[in-house]
């Protein structure tokens, strides 16, 4: 349905809601205002009048003269309970909140298609990179191979300034946290799965393929040892978290979230601070790579205003490729990757059994101990090492790729990391 006007509820008015407000105090081309906005904190002060605000969500979703709910708060499971209710009353829905997304993907989009209702989340994938419906709409017949990007402004950030700055790890979080791209329970953020939320939402729209976070791995970088660092800097390579998704053959998808080192060539390598960049690979368009900001008020907000003008000329997500795609399906364990493994002492070192092919290794009191490999996805989400303390796990880089196609042995590297951590 085509709307020349919107009146929106509008659920939360913190740092995206505010920043929403004042874009459309700025765009009144949109013809967009809003009605009406529901909080929780009854003693937090406003800056706009108080008969604006409400307590009470039944206030929103039950009033029939707002038409599009935004939905912008920090509880996902409430944020849940908003969206459904609103596609079932019929109000058109915008949202950021990834992880209600990734976790209840196929049963919204079931909703949306028993409604007819829109429920549009591109704030929700990298905030101000316009990914979803591009990956929607311009990717719409070109057969992609992969998606592999920085999708969390946050972890970013802080890797920039272990990587740039030279700071360390509980520093350089710190001082996001200070700024506001971190949250005071960074968790979400440096354990990937934020980044593993969004990567649910890039495979739907990229490849079809409806999946939950939980079957997709995702390690952090709150793990990251000094001497995977100093191995990223003799190798004069940066870690990045990158997420990324590939089609293999006979029909597969792997996709995983790693901490990942990455060739000063490579577009990631230079997406610094609280940006995120995406790369795409297809049959027809070739390489194409997004860049922008990922964090932030404005960047979020624009996101929003888009999808908000976007709704004014009657425009959904279709999911096409869920049907034209059906074959394929996610299997990691016909996937594999290769892996720099570091760990601290013998009651943490990795089981070499796990491993397709081990390249080198060095155990040494004094110089630290590390494993470079070759194992499945599937095998490494399962290893019962992996989360242990003291470990860490980089990939190396290369894409993660079909498990008959093994690379031969990779550089020593043991005579330059050695001078590396001994400076």
């Amino acid at each position: 349905m085509i709307r020349t006007n919107i009146t929106i509820g509008l659920f939360g008015f913190g740092v995206v809601g505010q920043g929403l407000h004042a874009v459309l105090e700025r765009t009144p081309g949109l013809r967009a205002r809003i009605g009406r906005i529901a909080v929780k904190d009854r003693n937090k002060a406003r800056s706009l009048p108080a008969e604006l605000f409400t307590f009470d969500k039944q206030d929103l979703l039950d009033d029939p003269s707002l038409d599009v709910i935004v939905e912008l708060i920090d509880n996902a499971d409430e944020a849940y309970i908003i969206v459904k209710q609103a596609l079932l009353n019929g109000k058109a829905v915008v949202t950021a909140n990834k992880k209600m997304l990734a976790e209840h993907l196929p049963e919204l989009i079931e909703l949306q298609r028993s409604t007819g209702t829109p429920l549009l989340y591109e704030a929700a994938a990298c905030a101000s990179l316009p990914v979803i419906r591009n990956l929607e709409e311009y990717y719409d017949t070109d057969l992609l191979d992969s998606v592999e990007g920085i999708i969390n402004g946050s972890t970013n950030y802080i890797l920039t300034a272990m990587n740039r700055d030279g700071q360390p790890y509980a520093d350089a979080l710190a001082k996001a946290q200070r700024l506001g791209f971190a949250e005071s329970n960074p968790a979400l953020d440096v354990e990937g799965l934020d980044a593993r939320n969004k990567l649910v939402l890039l495979l739907a729209h990229a490849f079809g393929l409806v999946t939950g976070p939980e079957e997709l791995l995702a390690v952090g970088i709150d793990c990251l040892s000094p001497l995977a660092t100093a191995y990223a800097r003799e190798q004069g390579l940066a870690i990045k978290l990158v997420a990324e998704a590939r089609r293999l053959p006979n029909g597969i998808i792997a996709a995983a979230v790693l901490p990942t080192l990455v060739a000063p060539s490579h577009e990631l390598a230079n997406v610094h601070d609280e940006f995120n960049g995406l790369v795409t690979q297809s049959g027809f368009a070739d390489r194409q790579f997004f860049l922008g900001r990922g964090a932030g008020a404005f960047p979020t907000a624009s996101a929003v205003l888009s999808d908000l003008s976007a709704l004014t000329y009657g425009y959904r997500y279709e999911y096409k490729k869920i049907q034209q795609n059906a074959h394929l399906s996610l299997a990691p364990d016909a996937a594999e990757v290769d892996v720099l493994v570091t760990f601290e002492d013998e009651a943490n070192v990795p089981d070499e059994s796990d491993f397709t092919v081990v390249h080198e290794q060095l155990r040494s009191a004094q110089r630290g101990n590390y494993l470079i490999g070759t194992i499945g996805l599937g095998q490494l989400a399962r290893a019962t090492w992996l989360r242990l303390p003291g470990v860490c796990v980089v990939r190396l880089a290369c894409p993660l790729r079909a498990a008959s196609q093994a690379v031969g042995a990779r550089p020593a590297i043991e005579t330059e990391l050695v001078n590396e951590i001994s400076r």
